[in-house]
């Protein structure tokens, strides 16, 4: 049976990525052709540079198209690759919202550019991607075909993200596992560690990863005197993050916007207590100081508070760790879910052949 193409349309770096990738390559057997832009999106200058090649990506991806004869095409992110794909005419085209809503930033005079071009890439997509349900409130404010939609996350390898968690009980030792960007608020969590330091209370805070933020963060916790309790990793093999998991006992993450976080189910699956934002893409999955706790956008007063509550109910955390990795097991095990969205692109090839 000749092997099924997919032209897989995204930041193909991406941990989340990475994870779709391999699925559709395990379970549904098929070749993955990736292809991105190339121009980083980090400066003034190269995001100028990254428009006049977006403006030029279409003429490039219908050559490869031509080239390699997909049988589907499959993008992340509705107002970018997303578009990019329903300018190409391949049917069938899978589309993936990224966030809450990828009309962001939400304050940004090109919303209404953005809004258009979303419309578009939903009309012209065949399945689209919901990795949780918060992500479906946007779309039905936009007026989507919800007959279009799979609402399932990609799922964690739970063969990976084991249930051994190994971490100090009589001390907190946090982990951070999110992008250094602004929007991801790692200022607040210093903040937060620097009232735990003054109230003598012993940490680690392990922060991974790479981003803008890096040097401004080291910075913050020179300036706080809590640089000897933390540690900047960088960038890591997403191999690593597991063993890293289970030697901490609580998850911190503090964005302000959020769609489905796979970090947030890849530490409920290792036994670390989450400690989240208090916003719509949290509240999907976290009841506050039932199986985690919620907290209010940049308020590092709370968190430190909230922090040292949970610490000291050891009862109640052992029991929502407990119940956080049952909720894995039974709604986010990327061997099922996985299997379910590569048999549905199966489907979706063979009804489109059959036209």
């Amino acid at each position: 049976m000749k092997k099924r193409k997919i032209l897989f349309l995204g930041e193909s770096y991406r941990a989340d990525a990475i994870t779709w990738m391999n699925g559709l390559k395990e379970f549904g057997d098929f070749e993955i052709i990736p292809w991105e832009l190339k121009t980083p999106n980090d400066t003034f200058y190269n995001r100028l540079l990254r428009v006049v090649e977006f403006k030029l990506a279409i003429f490039k991806i219908k050559k490869l198209i031509k080239q390699q004869q997909p049988d589907i095409v499959i993008a992340e992110r509705t107002t970018s690759y997303g578009f990019l794909a329903a300018l190409s005419g391949v049917k069938p085209l899978v589309i993936a919202q990224q966030g809450r809503t990828d009309l962001w930033p939400e304050k940004s005079i090109t919303i209404p550019l953005k809004r258009i071009i979303q419309a578009y890439a939903f009309k012209k997509a065949t399945l689209i991607h919901a990795w949780g349900p918060v992500m479906t409130l946007s779309m039905t404010e936009a007026q989507v075909d919800m007959t279009k939609v799979l609402v399932l996350p990609k799922g964690i390898d739970l063969t990976k993200f084991e249930n051994k968690n190994t971490a100090n009980p009589d001390k907190i030792s946090a982990i951070v596992s999110r992008s250094l960007l602004p929007e991801y608020r790692h200022d607040i969590i210093l903040k937060s560690f620097s009232v735990l330091n003054k109230k003598g209370m012993d940490f680690e805070l392990t922060i991974i990863g790479d981003g803008s933020q890096l040097p401004t963060l080291k910075n913050l916790a020179k300036k706080l005197g809590i640089d000897k309790k933390v540690v900047f990793t960088g960038r890591i093999p997403n191999t690593e993050l597991p063993e890293l998991l289970q030697k901490s006992n609580f998850y911190i993450s503090m964005p302000i916007t959020e769609g489905v976080s796979a970090s947030l189910f890849e530490a409920m699956a290792s036994n670390c207590y989450p400690i989240v934002t208090d916003i719509p893409g949290n509240r999907s999955w976290i009841k506050h100081r039932e199986n985690g706790q919620l907290i209010k956008l940049d308020d590092y007063n709370m968190l430190a508070e909230e922090l040292i509550w949970s610490f000291k109910n050891s009862d109640s955390r052992a029991k929502a760790v407990l119940a956080n990795r049952k909720f894995i097991e039974e709604n986010a095990d990327y061997h099922t879910n996985m299997k379910i969205i590569a048999n549905k692109y199966h489907e979706l090839i063979n009804t489109s052949t059959t036209k």
